[in-house]
């Protein structure tokens, strides 16, 4: 079965982020509408990304910490891994293990600008480089077979915009889907998004590749303008990736708001979730990436976030929290 084929349209997407979007947060997300009673409608996106997957750590004496970005639950389906890395034989190994896992796709990111990675030639470097993609692809495509879907996340171009050259080459791979970061790598999230830029994407789509998928991605902050997008461009999908964080209800189709209190459950939640997920095996810091979700936009915030920010341990978070929101960590 090919997911992108039984998903409504327009579809939802939660973007892949590093040391965000791991197995406690997709739950996090999952369950918003159920998590402590809290908060009505539906927050779950039709479909999950996991975090970046390193396949040539995967093929390493650090596969064990590699393996932890691959954890999840049966709640969290339809899920793509994502993975990168620069070895074709390895990106084969690891596909064929996400085959076997029972993941709904695996996605190739040809499209993180980090600089540490882009130097070893990795991620949006690859927009640079057709032969070592090109093999990259193949490999997947061939480790996955006919049942496992392969897409891959990219951007317009490396130094300057390339939609032409760089997204025709790609949809020559058939692939099942495609989702464009619109920016170059240069430009990282510094510049808006190229919006424009889509009606090019999907008269290539068209001409080249009919059935694959198109996903807009890059400074979409409300399923509203997703929606905008698409009536607008004719896509198939809209990927969120910073919106999660201004709004944790972001995908919700009844517009759905939350109070503080309602929030600051719903983080209570997520730290215990994520105590007895990872002990033992992730450290507490990372935590603290997902502050900003839950305690933001009310009086008194800034300061309860710096005091939160300033925490070493989950129960040190868990007193901190209890200290302003007694009846809500009570709750949960």
């Amino acid at each position: 079965m090919n997911i992108y084929d039984e998903l409504p349209h327009p579809f939802f997407v939660l973007a892949p982020m590093d040391d965000v979007t791991d197995t406690v947060f997709r739950r996090i997300i999952t369950g918003a509408s159920e998590s402590c009673g809290i908060i009505a409608g539906t927050a779950k996106p039709d479909l999950f990304f996991t975090e970046f997957v390193n396949a040539d750590g995967f093929c390493s004496v650090g596969r064990e910490k590699v393996s932890q970005k691959l954890k999840f639950t049966p709640e969290e389906q339809p899920l793509i891994a994502q993975i990168w890395g620069l070895k074709p034989e390895n990106f084969t190994t690891l596909t064929k293990y996400i085959k076997r896992a029972g993941f709904a796709g695996v996605d190739i990111n040809m499209g993180c600008p980090e600089k540490t990675v882009v130097r070893k030639g990795a991620c949006a470097a690859l927009i640079n480089n057709e032969q070592l993609a090109g093999e990259i692809i193949t490999a997947v495509q061939k480790a996955a077979g006919k049942n496992l879907p392969v897409s891959v996340k990219t951007r317009l171009g490396y130094k300057t915009v390339d939609t032409e050259r760089w997204i025709s080459f790609l949809l020559g791979f058939k692939l099942a889907a495609s989702t464009i970061h619109l920016r170059t790598a240069v430009q990282m999230s510094k510049a808006p998004a190229q919006y424009d830029e889509l009606t090019k994407i999907v008269e290539l789509r068209d001409k080249i590749s009919p059935e694959t998928k198109i996903i807009a991605n890059g400074d979409i902050l409300s399923r509203e303008q997703g929606e905008e997008l698409v009536k607008k461009y004719g896509i198939d999908g809209v990927m969120i990736g910073r919106g999660i964080f201004h709004n944790p209800l972001v995908f919700s189709m009844n517009r759905a708001t939350s109070k503080n209190t309602e929030l600051i459950s719903l983080l209570v939640h997520h730290i215990k979730l994520h105590e007895k997920t990872w002990t033992g095996e992730k450290c507490y810091p990372p935590l603290k990436k997902y502050f900003k979700i839950y305690v933001s936009g009310f009086d008194g915030a800034a300061d309860l976030r710096e005091k939160l920010m300033a925490t070493n341990s989950h129960q040190e978070a868990l007193e901190v929290l209890a200290l302003n929101y007694r009846n809500s960590v009570r709750q949960c």
